[in-house]
C-alpha cells in the first residue's frame, strides 16, 4: 500500500510539474512537449538527484519505477493509436511525388550519416553484448525521425496549412512517419535476434500482420464506422470496443517481434477516417494520455537521463557532433531533395528546418533503444539533448528563413483581394480605408462590427472591414490542432462570420466587409500583426470583461490597446443601435483629437447624425476657445456637416460626471484614454475605467497611436492627406 501511495504522489508531482513548465515554454513560443520533456529531465539524476540526493530518492526509489514504467507504456500505446488516427490520406494528396523523394531523401541521408558515426560511436559507448549492425540501425533510425504531431503543430499554429510550403510539409512528414516506423521496425526486429538473417521471419510475420489490417481489419472497422453513422453518436459500447482492439494490436505486434506501439499506430492508421468519428474518438481519448499518462513517459524517460554522464570536454564533443549529424543530414537532405524537385531556395531552407523537428516520436524511439539495451545510457542523453536543441530550434530559424510577412502573402484568402484596391476622384487615388475589427464571438458582436461599417463605408471612397477571428490553441499536439480540424475550424469560424456580416444593415455596405480568420498561439499580438500588415488605419476591438480582473479594459483589450501600432478604439456597447446623437468628450490631447476625428468621420458618412462636442475645463482655469487647427478644420467642412455640430464649453471640477449626465441624451459617446475621463492607456494595472462602468450611453474610447494618420482625407477632398494635430 506504501508503494501505491507513493505513486500517486508521484503521478501529482509529475502532471503539475510537466504542466508549468509546459506552459512556460508555450510564453517563449516553444512547443509545449518540450517543456514536459525537460520537467521529466529536471525530476530525474540531472537536477533533482543533482541538487537534492536524498529527497529523490525518497520521492522515487527503486520499487516504484516499474509502475511508472506500465503507465508510460500504455499512455505510449494509446499515443500512438492517436498518432494513427489522426494520420490522415488528406495529408498525402498534395505534390505526392515531390515529396515521396525529399521524405525519403531526408530519410536516407541522416540515416546513412548516422551508420556512419556508428562506426566511430560503436567502440567508445557500446559494448560486445550490442552487434554494431542493431546500433548502427538504431543510430541511423535515431538521425532520420521526423515528429509529425509537433510539425503539424508548428503548421497550423503559423497558419501555414494552406500554402504550398505547409502542404508539402505536411505530406513530407506523413511519408517520413509511416517509413521512419517501418526503419525502427526492422531495427527492433534485427536487435531481438542478433543480426539481420535472424530478423527475416520476424520481418516477413510483420508484413503479414500488415497486410492482414489494411484489408480484413480494415473491413471490419468500415463495419464499426457505419454502425457509428446509424447510431450517431460513439456509445460507451463501441469506445470499449476499438480500445480494446487498440490492446490486441499491440500485443500481436509485441508478439511478432517488433514492438507494441506499431500495433496501435496501425490499428489507428486503418481506422476509417470519417471525420465524425475520427472526431469524438480522438477527443475520448486524448485528454486523458496527453494530460495524465504521457507526462508519466516523460518522468520516466527523465530518469533514465542522465546529463551528469557528460563529464569530460570529449563526450561534449562525442554529443556535438551527434547534433551536427542529425541537423546537417536532416537539412542537406531535404534542402537538396527539394530544390532538385524544384522548389524555390527559401521554401527548401525552411522545409529542412520543419523537418528537423524530433520532440516525442524521438524520445519513443530512443527509450526503446534503452529498453533493448541496444543503446547505453550515455549515448541515450546525447541522443535527448539532440532532440531537445533540434525540436527547441525549428520555430524560431523557420520564423528566420520563412517570416509572417512572407506567409502571409503566401496563402491566398479572399480579403487579399481588395487590398490593392484604389479609387480616383478629382486626380487623386487613395488606398481603402481599413478598419480591423478582432470578433471573438460573431453571435454577440453585431453591434460592434455595425459602427465599424458606420465608421468605415460610406459612397465617396473605398473602404474596407475586416473582421478578425482567431482561433487560440492552448493544447500542443490535440486532435483540434491539427491541420485537418484546423480547416475545418476555420471554415466553420468563417461561415459564422458570413451570417454576421449578411444582418448588417444597408445592404450595399456587406460587399465591403472581408472576413479574416486565422489560427494564433497569441491573439493580442497577432492582432497587431496582421493590423501592420495590412496597414489598417484603426482597429475597432469590442469590451470583454477580464476573467481575473475587474478593469475593463484589462485582458487581451488592454493588450492590444497598449501594444498595437496603429489607432485603436474600444467599444463598450450598452444595446443602443442607432447612431444619431454623437458626444464627444474632449480636453485637447492627442487621444480626444482621435475621438472628435472618428465623430466627424461618423458625421460625414451619416447625414442625419449630430454631433455635440462637450470641452470641460477645470473650474481654476480660464475658459478657452478651441485651438486654431480645431477651428480651421471645423471651417473646411461642408456646411452641411458644419451645421450638425454643437461645441459646448462646460467649467467643471467634476469631469467625468459631466461627460455621465451628458451621455443620458445621446446614443454614442466617445473619448480618448486619459485620466480626464478616470480611462489611462496602460489599463493593465490598478488605473481606473470610471466613465467606461457609469457612461449611460455606448461608449468608444480611443487611443492614438500616430498623429499622421489621415482618417479624413478619404471622405474629404478639401482636407489634405496629412490630417492637422488638433491641438498646439
Amino acid at each position: 500500500m506504501h508503494t501505491v501511495i507513493l505513486v500517486l504522489v508521484e503521478v501529482l508531482i509529475v502532471i503539475g510539474l510537466s504542466r508549468l513548465v509546459g506552459l512556460a515554454f508555450r510564453s517563449i513560443k516553444q512547443p509545449l512537449v518540450i517543456g514536459e520533456i525537460v520537467a521529466g529531465i529536471m525530476l530525474g539524476p540531472s537536477l533533482l538527484g543533482l541538487v537534492a540526493p536524498h529527497l529523490a530518492v525518497t520521492l522515487f526509489p527503486p520499487e516504484t519505477i516499474p509502475f511508472l514504467n506500465v503507465l508510460s507504456q500504455v499512455g505510449l500505446i494509446f499515443f500512438m493509436f492517436l498518432i494513427g488516427l489522426e494520420l490522415n490520406p488528406k495529408y498525402l494528396g498534395g505534390q505526392l511525388e515531390v515529396a515521396v523523394l525529399t521524405s525519403h531523401v531526408s530519410i536516407l541521408v541522416p540515416f546513412s550519416l548516422g551508420t556512419l558515426l556508428a562506426v566511430l560511436l560503436y567502440p567508445l559507448v557500446s559494448d560486445a553484448s550490442v552487434s554494431f549492425t542493431a546500433f548502427a540501425l538504431f543510430l541511423g533510425a535515431a538521425m532520420s525521425i521526423t515528429a509529425f504531431p509537433v510539425l503539424a503543430r508548428i503548421i497550423t499554429e503559423n497558419n501555414l496549412q494552406g500554402t504550398r510550403l505547409g502542404t508539402l510539409a505536411l505530406t513530407c512528414a506523413a511519408v517520413d512517419d509511416v517509413t521512419a516506423w517501418c526503419v525502427l521496425a526492422v531495427a527492433i526486429a534485427v536487435a531481438r535476434t542478433g543480426n539481420f538473417t535472424g530478423a527475416v521471419p520476424t520481418i516477413i510475420a510483420s508484413l503479414i500482420y500488415i497486410g492482414l489490417m489494411l484489408t480484413v481489419g480494415r473491413w471490419f472497422l468500415q463495419g464499426l464506422a457505419k454502425h457509428y453513422v446509424r447510431a450517431g453518436r460513439l456509445s460507451q459500447v463501441l469506445l470499449a470496443g476499438i480500445y480494446m482492439a487498440v490492446v490486441a494490436s499491440a500485443l500481436i505486434t509485441e508478439l511478432i517481434g517488433i514492438h507494441l506501439i506499431f500495433g496501435a499506430f496501425l490499428l489507428g492508421a486503418a481506422m476509417p477516417k470519417n471525420e465524425d468519428l475520427v472526431r469524438e474518438l480522438a477527443v475520448k481519448t486524448e485528454d486523458f494520455v496527453l494530460i495524465f499518462l504521457l507526462p508519466i513517459f516523460f518522468a520516466y524517460s527523465g530518469l533514465k537521463t542522465q546529463i551528469g554522464l557528460l563529464n569530460r570536454p570529449e563526450l561534449w564533443l562525442l554529443c556535438a557532433l551527434v547534433l551536427g549529424v542529425a541537423i546537417a543530414g536532416k537539412y542537406v537532405g531535404t534542402y537538396v531533395a527539394a530544390r532538385v524537385s524544384g522548389i524555390s531556395k527559401r521554401e527548401a531552407s525552411a522545409l529542412g528546418w520543419l523537418m528537423n523537428t524530433r520532440g516525442l516520436t524521438e524520445l519513443i524511439v530512443l527509450n526503446i533503444g534503452l529498453e533493448l539495451k541496444v543503446i547505453s545510457p550515455l549515448i541515450f542523453t546525447m541522443l535527448v539533448i539532440m532532440a531537445l536543441v533540434t525540436t527547441f530550434m525549428t520555430s524560431p530559424l523557420l520564423e528566420w528563413t520563412y517570416p509572417k510577412k512572407l506567409i502571409r502573402l503566401d496563402v491566398v484568402e479572399p480579403e487579399l483581394e481588395a487590398q490593392t484596391a484604389t479609387s480616383a476622384t478629382d486626380g487623386e487615388t487613395y488606398r481603402p480605408y481599413r478598419i480591423l475589427v478582432p470578433v471573438a464571438n460573431p453571435s454577440t458582436q453585431k453591434g460592434l462590427l455595425q459602427l465599424a461599417a458606420s465608421i468605415a463605408i460610406n459612397s465617396r471612397h473605398p473602404a474596407i472591414v475586416n473582421p478578425l477571428s482567431l482561433i487560440e490553441f492552448e493544447e500542443d499536439y490535440a486532435f483540434k490542432s491539427t491541420p485537418v480540424e484546423a480547416d475545418r475550424l476555420i471554415a466553420q469560424r468563417r461561415q459564422q462570420l458570413e451570417e454576421l456580416i449578411n444582418t448588417l444593415e444597408p445592404v450595399e455596405i456587406r460587399s465591403h466587409v472581408r472576413p479574416i480568420v486565422r489560427i494564433s498561439s497569441n491573439v493580442a499580438r497577432e492582432t497587431a500583426q496582421i493590423a501592420a500588415l495590412k496597414q489598417v488605419d484603426l482597429i475597432l476591438v469590442g469590451w470583454h470583461r477580464p476573467a481575473f480582473s475587474s478593469n475593463r479594459l484589462g485582458g487581451r483589450v488592454g493588450q492590444i490597446l497598449t501594444t498595437a501600432p496603429v489607432d485603436v478604439a474600444v467599444f463598450v456597447d450598452k444595446g443602443s443601435e442607432q447612431l444619431e446623437s454623437l458626444l464627444v468628450a474632449y480636453s485637447a490631447n492627442i487621444h480626444d483629437d482621435l475621438a472628435l476625428i472618428i465623430a466627424l468621420r461618423l458625421l460625414i458618412n451619416c447625414e442625419t447624425c449630430l454631433l455635440q462636442v462637450l470641452q470641460v475645463v477645470p473650474e481654476n482655469q480660464p475658459k478657452d476657445e478651441l485651438s486654431y487647427e480645431l477651428n480651421t478644420m471645423m471651417e473646411k467642412l461642408p456646411s452641411s456637416v458644419r451645421d450638425r455640430i454643437e461645441i459646448k464649453i462646460v467649467q467643471t471640477s467634476e469631469a467625468i460626471q459631466t461627460v455621465v449626465e451628458a451621455s443620458k441624451n445621446v446614443d454614442l459617446t466617445i473619448a480618448g484614454t486619459s485620466r480626464a475621463w478616470g480611462i489611462e492607456r496602460q489599463t493593465l494595472g490598478r488605473y481606473t475605467d470610471q466613465l467606461a462602468i457609469q457612461c449611460s450611453s455606448s461608449l468608444l474610447i480611443t487611443r492614438r497611436y500616430s498623429q499622421v494618420t489621415a482618417h479624413l482625407a478619404s471622405v474629404l477632398t478639401e482636407v489634405s492627406s496629412q490630417e492637422p494635430t488638433l491641438r498646439s
